[in-house]
């Protein structure tokens, strides 16, 4: 799967996520460029990435810091139980 993040650093948050399939992955691409260019022409700065995972708890696993604040990262760091990330799932973008 291809997930397509835009993230507002500054605040902490995503702002959108779309998922591809992986025989998606030119949509995806000019997908990626289409929210940087219009971004870019309004003046916003967010992060848009892609990132490949088997699955969501994978992408959440080795991307934390788009799901979690640094506060629950260092909490969970700190802790050897386990940590409750941000409840809030990803869902398919039919656009």
């Amino acid at each position: 799967m291809i997930f397509l993040i835009e993230y507002d650093r500054p605040v902490g948050h995503i702002v959108r996520v779309n998922v591809f399939e992986d025989s998606e992955r030119s949509t995806a691409e000019n997908s990626r460029l289409e929210i940087e260019l219009s971004l870019n022409r309004s003046g916003i700065d967010h992060e848009v990435i892609l990132l490949e995972a088997t699955n969501e708890e994978a992408l959440r696993r080795t991307h934390r810091r788009y799901f979690e604040t640094v506060a629950d990262i260092a909490k969970s760091a700190g802790a050897s139980t386990n940590h409750e990330s941000n409840p809030s799932t990803i869902s398919r973008d039919e656009t």
